[in-house]
């Protein structure tokens, strides 16, 4: 994979949809304060369900095997030892995931420059709980944002979800000049964990997931710094994938639905979903100087790196990311993407993730060499 020579590849430049420059300003992550150890979680998980069914000690080396040496969790690990109904669980996802996406959103207006009060448009994408009014309505009432502003809750995206909140960002703030937006991506995964499931997708669950939330600020007006240009965007869903990811819902809260046809899927099906999008967005690899990949586990990870050409370790900082944070579901693609502006990346990159449905979200962004000093950009 060979990056252009421009930072503004002009490939990029006409792809579809673009005619209004869609401009990302500021990039902000936050975790939850209780960090556990793979070797706590192992330990936990252990005491909880191997005198419960056998099938813990088959299923005990996916904590080693999941690459993962810590997660953060919104309850301390205690917490977990005992079982709690979806009542307890809905009222904990409320208090953790609204302080979760003020941090978030306030790190993001910061970096941007900018007061609530300027943003035009919010953006709250979430899927390990359910709150009427939503994640939107409690941040208009936690920060002065305007009462005209506009608001797009999005539910059900699951792991796609950052890629996809991200696009509807976009197409948003091209619909109006000089709009401003602000996107709130959050997830308590650990808040899905299921005391009295003895499966295997629960086990599993148990070693990968965790809690966290980003927040960007994507404009099509001026801005005080710039750290890409958002281009073409697209998604591909598989029929007959329903079974593959997601979540049952009974009195107990949230059971997670992992198939072991995930990895199968990407290593078989995901390229030829890559190049249709690449296709009809009028690119190909050539033009992409790095994916940045949602890492929703270890055997994908190693999938991705596949069905892009790269090398073992390719995606480094998908696996750095896996291996600090765990799984967090939709955030942690901005995560990856984070850590790929910080390090000084540039040129043309693909977001990716996989969600239910079972689906494939792209959104191409072309990163600015040292964006957070450029002035007033295109």
């Amino acid at each position: 994979m060979n990056a252009p020579q421009s930072f503004l590849s002009p490939r990029l430049r006409r792809a579809p949809g673009t005619g209004v420059k869609a401009k990302l300003t500021a990039l902000a992550t936050a975790v939850p304060k209780h960090r556990i150890s793979q070797a706590d979680a192992r330990e936990k998980a252990r005491m909880i369900f191997a005198e419960r069914t056998p099938l813990f000690a088959a299923l005990e080396p996916v904590f080693e095997n999941a690459e993962i040496a810590a997660r953060y969790s919104c309850q301390p690990i205690e917490w977990f030892a005992k079982p709690s109904d979806f009542r307890e669980k809905a009222r904990l996802y409320e208090q953790h995931a609204v302080a979760l996406s003020v941090d978030a959103a306030t790190k993001a207006l910061d970096g941007a420059g900018l007061e609530a009060g300027e943003i035009d448009a919010l953006v709250c994408v979430s899927s390990t709980g359910v709150m009427t009014p939503g994640l939107d309505a409690h941040l208009i009432n936690r920060l002065p944002f305007r009462p005209d502003t506009v608001r797009l809750p999005i539910f059900g995206l699951g792991c796609a979800g950052g890629v996809l909140g991200l696009t509807r960002a976009v197409q948003l703030v091209q619909s109006r000049p000089r709009m401003k937006c602000l996107l709130v991506v959050v997830e308590l995964c650990t808040l899905a964990f299921r005391h009295d499931r003895l499966t295997k997708s629960n086990l599993v669950a148990t070693a990968l997931f965790g809690d966290g939330a980003a927040a960007a600020i994507i404009t099509s007006g001026p801005a005080r710094g710039v750290l890409g240009i958002l281009g073409a965007a697209g998604e591909h869903c598989w029929p007959g994938t329903l079974d593959v990811m997601g979540w049952r819902v009974d009195g107990q809260g949230l059971d997670v639905i992992f198939n072991r046809r995930i990895p199968e899927i990407v290593a078989t099906k995901f390229t030829s979903a890559l190049n249709g999008f690449l296709g009809r967005a009028r690119l190909c690899l050539e033009d992409i100087a790095r994916p940045c990949c949602h890492p929703g586990g270890a055997k994908v990870v190693a999938a991705l790196e596949q069905a892009f050409g790269l090398c073992r370790g390719g995606l480094d900082f998908e696996r750095q990311v896996l291996a600090e944070f765990g799984n967090m579901s939709a955030p942690t693609v901005l995560f990856v993407l984070d850590r790929i502006v910080k390090a000084g990346r540039s040129g043309p990159t693909l977001l990716c993730a996989l969600g239910p449905g079972f689906t494939a979200a792209f959104q191409t962004i072309t990163l600015i060499p040292d964006g957070r000093a450029v002035s007033q950009a295109a």
